[in-house]
Protein backbone atom coordinates (compact mmCIF):
# COMPACT_ATOMS: atom_id res chain seq x y z
CA UNK A 1 0.00 0.00 0.00
CA UNK A 2 1.01 3.40 -0.27
CA UNK A 3 1.62 5.35 2.65
CA UNK A 4 1.59 9.30 2.63
CA UNK A 5 3.44 11.75 4.69
CA UNK A 6 1.24 14.63 4.90
CA UNK A 7 1.79 18.50 5.48
CA UNK A 8 0.08 19.86 8.26
CA UNK A 9 -3.29 20.62 7.04
CA UNK A 10 -4.82 21.91 3.88
CA UNK A 11 -3.21 24.63 1.49
CA UNK A 12 -2.38 27.90 3.76
CA UNK A 13 -4.55 30.61 2.85
CA UNK A 14 -1.61 33.13 2.20
CA UNK A 15 -1.15 31.28 -1.47
CA UNK A 16 -4.64 32.30 -2.32
CA UNK A 17 -4.11 35.80 -1.35
CA UNK A 18 -0.97 35.82 -3.72
CA UNK A 19 -1.01 37.64 -7.13
CA UNK A 20 -0.21 35.43 -10.03
CA UNK A 21 3.22 37.19 -10.48
CA UNK A 22 4.45 36.53 -7.36
CA UNK A 23 3.61 33.08 -7.40
CA UNK A 24 5.42 32.67 -11.14
CA UNK A 25 8.47 34.44 -9.51
CA UNK A 26 8.87 32.59 -6.07
CA UNK A 27 8.65 28.99 -8.02
CA UNK A 28 11.34 30.34 -10.68
CA UNK A 29 13.55 31.38 -7.64
CA UNK A 30 13.25 28.09 -6.03
CA UNK A 31 13.71 26.39 -9.27
CA UNK A 32 16.79 27.90 -9.83
CA UNK A 33 18.05 27.42 -5.80
CA UNK A 34 17.47 23.66 -6.29
CA UNK A 35 18.96 23.39 -9.19
CA UNK A 36 19.26 19.77 -10.68
CA UNK A 37 18.38 18.67 -7.36
CA UNK A 38 14.39 19.22 -8.38
CA UNK A 39 12.77 17.36 -10.89
CA UNK A 40 9.04 18.88 -12.01
CA UNK A 41 7.13 16.10 -14.46
CA UNK A 42 3.99 17.64 -15.55
CA UNK A 43 1.16 15.56 -17.12
CA UNK A 44 -0.53 16.73 -20.32
CA UNK A 45 -3.44 17.27 -18.84
CA UNK A 46 -2.67 19.87 -16.45
CA UNK A 47 -2.99 23.94 -16.25
CA UNK A 48 -0.80 25.66 -18.01
CA UNK A 49 0.16 27.68 -15.07
CA UNK A 50 1.60 24.63 -13.90
CA UNK A 51 2.80 23.22 -17.06
CA UNK A 52 4.92 25.93 -17.97
CA UNK A 53 7.49 25.31 -15.28
CA UNK A 54 7.67 21.39 -16.02
CA UNK A 55 10.88 19.92 -16.59
CA UNK A 56 9.41 17.26 -18.70
CA UNK A 57 5.66 16.90 -20.27
CA UNK A 58 4.31 13.41 -21.14
CA UNK A 59 1.98 10.96 -19.84
CA UNK A 60 1.91 9.27 -16.72
CA UNK A 61 4.50 6.14 -17.64
CA UNK A 62 6.53 8.21 -19.88
CA UNK A 63 6.77 10.91 -16.74
CA UNK A 64 7.46 8.22 -13.93
CA UNK A 65 10.56 6.71 -16.80
CA UNK A 66 11.73 10.28 -16.73
CA UNK A 67 12.10 10.88 -13.46
CA UNK A 68 13.51 7.30 -13.04
CA UNK A 69 15.86 8.10 -15.29
CA UNK A 70 17.03 11.64 -13.88
CA UNK A 71 19.81 10.52 -10.94
CA UNK A 72 20.39 13.99 -9.98
CA UNK A 73 16.42 14.54 -9.03
CA UNK A 74 16.15 14.27 -5.28
CA UNK A 75 13.04 15.77 -5.47
CA UNK A 76 10.08 15.20 -7.85
CA UNK A 77 7.19 17.09 -7.25
CA UNK A 78 4.88 15.41 -9.74
CA UNK A 79 2.38 17.61 -11.34
CA UNK A 80 -0.33 14.84 -12.20
CA UNK A 81 -2.63 12.35 -9.71
CA UNK A 82 -2.46 9.96 -6.83
CA UNK A 83 -1.84 7.20 -9.04
CA UNK A 84 0.95 8.41 -11.58
CA UNK A 85 3.16 9.82 -8.93
CA UNK A 86 3.15 6.36 -7.24
CA UNK A 87 4.26 4.75 -10.15
CA UNK A 88 7.25 7.61 -10.20
CA UNK A 89 7.88 6.30 -6.88
CA UNK A 90 7.53 2.65 -8.00
CA UNK A 91 10.45 2.80 -10.72
CA UNK A 92 12.60 5.66 -9.06
CA UNK A 93 15.03 4.88 -6.66
CA UNK A 94 15.83 5.26 -2.83
CA UNK A 95 17.49 8.16 -2.72
CA UNK A 96 14.67 9.90 -4.79
CA UNK A 97 11.61 11.73 -3.08
CA UNK A 98 8.21 11.82 -4.62
CA UNK A 99 5.46 14.35 -3.59
CA UNK A 100 2.13 15.63 -4.96
CA UNK A 101 1.58 19.04 -4.39
CA UNK A 102 -1.98 18.59 -3.57
CA UNK A 103 -3.06 14.95 -2.07
CA UNK A 104 -6.94 15.90 -3.13
CA UNK A 105 -5.54 15.30 -6.67
CA UNK A 106 -6.96 11.47 -7.22
CA UNK A 107 -8.60 9.83 -10.34
CA UNK A 108 -12.29 8.62 -10.62
CA UNK A 109 -11.51 5.44 -12.94
CA UNK A 110 -8.37 3.99 -10.51
CA UNK A 111 -10.55 4.78 -7.46
CA UNK A 112 -13.34 2.74 -9.37
CA UNK A 113 -11.51 -0.27 -8.46
CA UNK A 114 -10.03 -0.70 -5.17
CA UNK A 115 -7.55 -3.88 -4.10
CA UNK A 116 -10.76 -5.16 -1.59
CA UNK A 117 -13.01 -5.20 -4.52
CA UNK A 118 -10.74 -6.87 -6.79
CA UNK A 119 -9.76 -9.59 -4.27
CA UNK A 120 -13.11 -10.39 -4.20
CA UNK A 121 -14.03 -10.11 -7.83
CA UNK A 122 -10.77 -12.52 -8.24
CA UNK A 123 -12.18 -15.15 -6.08
CA UNK A 124 -15.44 -15.29 -7.50
CA UNK A 125 -14.06 -15.77 -11.03
CA UNK A 126 -11.85 -18.51 -10.56
CA UNK A 127 -14.20 -20.32 -8.36
CA UNK A 128 -16.57 -19.48 -12.04
CA UNK A 129 -13.96 -20.16 -14.83
CA UNK A 130 -11.09 -21.75 -12.89
CA UNK A 131 -7.36 -20.85 -13.64
CA UNK A 132 -8.30 -19.53 -17.39
CA UNK A 133 -8.30 -15.95 -16.51
CA UNK A 134 -5.24 -13.14 -16.39
CA UNK A 135 -5.30 -9.98 -14.93
CA UNK A 136 -4.47 -6.79 -16.97
CA UNK A 137 -4.49 -3.12 -15.42
CA UNK A 138 -4.41 0.21 -17.17
CA UNK A 139 -1.44 1.74 -15.51
CA UNK A 140 -4.41 4.43 -14.37
CA UNK A 141 -4.94 2.37 -11.25
CA UNK A 142 -3.39 1.92 -8.03
CA UNK A 143 -0.21 0.74 -6.91
CA UNK A 144 -2.21 -1.66 -5.39
CA UNK A 145 -3.95 -3.23 -8.15
CA UNK A 146 -0.81 -3.22 -10.15
CA UNK A 147 0.76 -5.63 -7.69
CA UNK A 148 -2.38 -7.33 -7.85
CA UNK A 149 -1.82 -8.21 -11.63
CA UNK A 150 1.91 -8.86 -10.86
CA UNK A 151 1.92 -11.27 -8.36
CA UNK A 152 -1.36 -13.22 -10.74
CA UNK A 153 0.66 -13.45 -13.57
CA UNK A 154 -0.80 -10.31 -15.70
CA UNK A 155 0.51 -7.13 -16.51
CA UNK A 156 0.09 -3.10 -16.82
CA UNK A 157 -0.90 -1.87 -20.16
CA UNK A 158 -0.81 1.70 -21.82
CA UNK A 159 -3.06 3.13 -23.75
CA UNK A 160 -0.32 3.23 -26.41
CA UNK A 161 0.00 -0.43 -26.33
CA UNK A 162 -2.80 -2.15 -24.86
CA UNK A 163 -3.32 -4.06 -28.50
CA UNK A 164 -0.25 -6.23 -28.01
CA UNK A 165 -0.65 -6.62 -24.56
CA UNK A 166 -4.24 -8.12 -24.64
CA UNK A 167 -2.59 -9.93 -27.75
CA UNK A 168 0.28 -11.34 -25.52
CA UNK A 169 -2.54 -11.99 -22.28
CA UNK A 170 -4.43 -14.32 -24.87
CA UNK A 171 -1.12 -16.71 -26.05
CA UNK A 172 -0.73 -17.20 -21.65
CA UNK A 173 -4.73 -17.59 -20.80
CA UNK A 174 -8.07 -17.87 -22.77
CA UNK A 175 -9.56 -15.22 -20.86
CA UNK A 176 -8.90 -11.55 -19.70
CA UNK A 177 -9.69 -9.10 -16.85
CA UNK A 178 -9.31 -6.34 -17.69
CA UNK A 179 -9.05 -3.27 -15.13
CA UNK A 180 -10.30 -0.49 -14.11
CA UNK A 181 -11.45 1.24 -17.56
CA UNK A 182 -13.78 -1.24 -19.51
CA UNK A 183 -14.02 1.26 -22.58
CA UNK A 184 -10.02 0.79 -23.26
CA UNK A 185 -10.65 -2.53 -22.65
CA UNK A 186 -13.95 -3.37 -25.21
CA UNK A 187 -12.14 -0.96 -27.42
CA UNK A 188 -9.25 -2.78 -27.57
CA UNK A 189 -10.42 -6.52 -27.53
CA UNK A 190 -12.94 -6.03 -29.92
CA UNK A 191 -9.65 -4.06 -32.29
CA UNK A 192 -8.25 -7.75 -32.44
CA UNK A 193 -11.04 -9.58 -33.22
CA UNK A 194 -13.11 -10.63 -29.77
CA UNK A 195 -16.98 -9.69 -30.77
CA UNK A 196 -18.71 -8.14 -27.93
CA UNK A 197 -21.19 -10.87 -27.59
CA UNK A 198 -17.98 -12.64 -25.97
CA UNK A 199 -17.37 -9.81 -23.72
CA UNK A 200 -18.32 -9.58 -20.16
CA UNK A 201 -18.80 -6.95 -17.50
CA UNK A 202 -17.60 -7.08 -13.72
CA UNK A 203 -19.64 -4.79 -11.21
CA UNK A 204 -17.73 -4.27 -8.45
CA UNK A 205 -20.21 -2.78 -6.42
CA UNK A 206 -23.00 -6.12 -7.05
CA UNK A 207 -20.46 -7.96 -7.03
CA UNK A 208 -22.02 -9.55 -10.11
CA UNK A 209 -20.92 -10.64 -13.68
CA UNK A 210 -23.40 -8.78 -16.02
CA UNK A 211 -23.32 -11.01 -19.20
CA UNK A 212 -26.67 -12.48 -21.23
CA UNK A 213 -25.67 -16.19 -22.81
CA UNK A 214 -23.13 -18.82 -21.93
CA UNK A 215 -20.80 -17.77 -19.62
CA UNK A 216 -18.55 -20.27 -21.24
CA UNK A 217 -18.30 -17.95 -24.03
CA UNK A 218 -16.58 -15.30 -22.12
CA UNK A 219 -13.71 -14.29 -23.28
CA UNK A 220 -12.71 -10.93 -21.40
CA UNK A 221 -14.27 -9.68 -18.48
CA UNK A 222 -14.37 -5.79 -18.27
CA UNK A 223 -14.03 -4.12 -14.87
CA UNK A 224 -17.00 -1.66 -14.32
CA UNK A 225 -15.01 1.22 -14.68
CA UNK A 226 -14.75 4.30 -16.48
CA UNK A 227 -13.13 7.71 -17.36
CA UNK A 228 -15.19 10.78 -15.96
CA UNK A 229 -13.82 12.42 -18.87
CA UNK A 230 -13.54 10.21 -21.65
CA UNK A 231 -17.13 9.19 -21.03
CA UNK A 232 -18.93 12.47 -21.64
CA UNK A 233 -18.20 12.44 -24.91
CA UNK A 234 -21.35 10.94 -26.77
CA UNK A 235 -22.71 9.44 -30.24
CA UNK A 236 -25.14 13.21 -30.05
CA UNK A 237 -21.62 15.00 -30.44
CA UNK A 238 -20.64 13.23 -33.67
CA UNK A 239 -23.70 13.09 -34.84
CA UNK A 240 -24.27 16.99 -34.79
CA UNK A 241 -20.83 17.73 -35.81
CA UNK A 242 -21.26 15.75 -39.09
CA UNK A 243 -24.53 17.40 -39.44
CA UNK A 244 -22.98 20.80 -39.25
CA UNK A 245 -19.35 20.13 -40.20
CA UNK A 246 -18.87 17.31 -42.41
CA UNK A 247 -15.15 18.60 -43.22
CA UNK A 248 -14.25 17.74 -39.75
CA UNK A 249 -12.01 15.21 -39.21
CA UNK A 250 -12.86 13.65 -35.52
CA UNK A 251 -10.06 12.00 -33.37
CA UNK A 252 -10.66 10.41 -30.10
CA UNK A 253 -9.23 8.80 -27.19
CA UNK A 254 -10.13 5.07 -26.44
CA UNK A 255 -11.43 5.87 -23.35
CA UNK A 256 -14.37 6.78 -24.97
CA UNK A 257 -17.15 5.02 -25.20
CA UNK A 258 -17.81 1.97 -27.91
CA UNK A 259 -19.74 3.53 -29.58
CA UNK A 260 -18.24 6.95 -29.92
CA UNK A 261 -15.10 5.03 -31.25
CA UNK A 262 -16.84 3.26 -34.10
CA UNK A 263 -18.07 6.16 -35.21
CA UNK A 264 -15.08 8.52 -34.84
CA UNK A 265 -12.46 8.78 -38.10
CA UNK A 266 -9.78 7.79 -35.46
CA UNK A 267 -8.59 6.86 -32.11
CA UNK A 268 -5.31 6.64 -30.12
CA UNK A 269 -3.47 7.42 -26.90
CA UNK A 270 -2.63 11.02 -26.07
CA UNK A 271 0.79 11.39 -27.76
CA UNK A 272 -1.48 9.58 -30.82
CA UNK A 273 -3.37 12.20 -30.92
CA UNK A 274 -0.81 14.98 -30.50
CA UNK A 275 1.37 13.32 -33.66
CA UNK A 276 -1.72 12.94 -35.49
CA UNK A 277 -2.67 16.92 -35.15
CA UNK A 278 1.27 17.36 -35.85
CA UNK A 279 1.54 15.47 -38.80
CA UNK A 280 -2.02 17.08 -40.38
CA UNK A 281 -2.07 19.59 -42.93
CA UNK A 282 -2.15 22.97 -42.68
CA UNK A 283 -5.83 24.02 -43.08
CA UNK A 284 -7.01 20.71 -41.85
CA UNK A 285 -10.10 20.54 -39.50
CA UNK A 286 -9.94 18.32 -36.22
CA UNK A 287 -13.09 17.90 -33.88
CA UNK A 288 -10.69 16.26 -30.78
CA UNK A 289 -12.01 13.76 -28.23
CA UNK A 290 -9.89 14.44 -25.08
CA UNK A 291 -9.42 16.36 -22.06
CA UNK A 292 -9.48 20.13 -22.68
CA UNK A 293 -6.95 21.30 -21.35
CA UNK A 294 -4.89 19.58 -23.77
CA UNK A 295 -6.88 20.22 -25.86
CA UNK A 296 -6.51 23.95 -25.60
CA UNK A 297 -2.59 23.67 -25.68
CA UNK A 298 -2.92 21.89 -28.99
CA UNK A 299 -5.22 24.85 -30.42
CA UNK A 300 -2.83 26.89 -29.36
CA UNK A 301 0.06 25.17 -30.99
CA UNK A 302 -1.43 24.65 -34.13
CA UNK A 303 -2.96 28.30 -35.59
CA UNK A 304 -2.47 26.60 -38.82
CA UNK A 305 -5.52 24.26 -38.59
CA UNK A 306 -9.33 24.46 -37.73
CA UNK A 307 -9.74 22.48 -34.17
CA UNK A 308 -12.39 22.04 -31.66
CA UNK A 309 -13.54 19.77 -29.11
CA UNK A 310 -15.71 17.18 -30.01
CA UNK A 311 -17.69 18.13 -26.90
CA UNK A 312 -18.06 22.09 -26.44
CA UNK A 313 -19.35 21.86 -22.92
CA UNK A 314 -16.38 19.84 -22.05
CA UNK A 315 -14.81 20.46 -18.62
CA UNK A 316 -10.85 19.59 -17.66
CA UNK A 317 -10.58 16.65 -15.84
CA UNK A 318 -11.41 18.54 -12.44
CA UNK A 319 -9.47 15.87 -9.53
CA UNK A 320 -6.33 16.76 -12.19
CA UNK A 321 -6.76 20.21 -11.78
CA UNK A 322 -6.46 19.97 -7.98
CA UNK A 323 -2.64 20.89 -8.96
CA UNK A 324 -2.33 24.55 -8.94
CA UNK A 325 -0.26 27.32 -8.91
CA UNK A 326 -0.55 27.95 -5.27
CA UNK A 327 -0.21 23.90 -4.23
CA UNK A 328 2.91 23.97 -6.94
CA UNK A 329 4.45 27.15 -5.41
CA UNK A 330 3.59 25.40 -1.44
CA UNK A 331 4.98 22.40 -2.45
CA UNK A 332 8.62 23.72 -3.66
CA UNK A 333 8.31 26.36 -0.45
CA UNK A 334 8.17 23.26 1.93
CA UNK A 335 11.04 21.17 0.08
CA UNK A 336 13.26 24.72 0.20
CA UNK A 337 12.42 24.80 3.91
CA UNK A 338 13.87 20.98 4.21
CA UNK A 339 10.75 19.75 5.19
CA UNK A 340 8.29 17.46 3.79
CA UNK A 341 4.92 17.12 3.37
CA UNK A 342 2.43 15.42 1.00
CA UNK A 343 4.98 12.98 -0.12
CA UNK A 344 3.94 9.49 -1.89
CA UNK A 345 5.99 6.21 -0.79
CA UNK A 346 4.68 2.69 -1.64
CA UNK A 347 5.43 0.05 0.20
CA UNK A 348 8.11 -2.80 -0.62
CA UNK A 349 5.86 -5.45 -0.79
CA UNK A 350 3.61 -3.81 -3.26
CA UNK A 351 5.78 -1.61 -5.27
CA UNK A 352 8.23 -4.69 -5.82
CA UNK A 353 5.17 -6.45 -7.25
CA UNK A 354 3.54 -3.44 -9.09
CA UNK A 355 7.30 -3.43 -11.08
CA UNK A 356 6.73 -7.21 -11.80
CA UNK A 357 3.66 -6.29 -13.27
CA UNK A 358 5.21 -2.72 -15.25
CA UNK A 359 8.66 -5.43 -15.77
CA UNK A 360 6.37 -7.69 -17.72
CA UNK A 361 4.58 -4.72 -20.18
CA UNK A 362 8.01 -3.33 -20.68
CA UNK A 363 10.02 -5.99 -22.36
CA UNK A 364 6.97 -7.30 -25.09
CA UNK A 365 5.14 -3.71 -25.43
CA UNK A 366 7.70 -1.71 -26.98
Amino acid sequence: MALIELTKGLLPGRYRQMERAEMEERVRKIKEELGTSLFIPGHHYQKDEVIQFADAVGDSLQLAQVSAANRQAEHIVFCGVHFMAETADILTSEAQTVYLPDMRAGCSMADMADIYQTERAWSALQELFGDTIIPLTYVNSTAAIKAFTGRNGGSCVTSSNARSMVEWAFTEKPRILFLPDQHLGRNTAFDIGVPLEKMAVWNPVSDILEFEGNINDIQVILWKGHCSVHENFTVSNIQELRRTRPDMNIIVHPECRREVVALADDNGSTKYIIDAIERAEAGSAWAIGTEMNLVKRIIESHPDKDIVSLNPNMCPCLTMNRIDLPHLLWSLETIAAGERGNVIQVGNETAAEAKLSLARMLMRAY
